[in-house]
């Protein structure tokens, strides 16, 4: 009988995890090298109401786009040459992150990694 309450309440924590996930806030899912990654606009990065003005501003900068193979996704990793990464201006509070252009697509990367931390729509 133990087992059988700890199993219903296993599967029940299951289904129930994405729903409470996605009940936290606007969420993107996608697949980086087969594991799920989900970002939360809740999370650092360029926040929503600002992305049109960042967007904006990377166009006057004309920061250079450049071309890899790969997609480009949350999670992927740039390449250690070939790329130029510029700070993000304070005023959109992202102080520890670096931007780029890939692919025509703006983002945000951990300087340290080269890892795409957000795309900026």
């Amino acid at each position: 009988m133990r087992n059988r309450i700890l199993a219903i309440a296993a599967v029940a924590a299951a289904i129930g995890a994405p729903m409470a996930a996605q009940a936290q806030g606007e969420m993107t899912t996608g697949v980086v090298r087969g594991g799920t990654v989900i970002m939360n606009d809740d999370l650092p990065g360029i926040a929503v109401d600002q992305r049109p003005a960042f967007r904006e501003y990377v166009v006057r900068e004309r920061v250079p786009d450049y071309s890899i193979p790969e997609r480009v996704i949350v999670g992927g990793v740039l390449p250690e040459t070939g790329v130029t990464y510029y700070d993000v201006p304070q005023t959109y509070g992202v102080m520890p992150y670096r931007y780029t252009v890939v692919n025509g697509e703006t983002v945000l990367v951990e300087p340290r990694t080269r890892r795409i931390v957000q795309v900026v729509e």
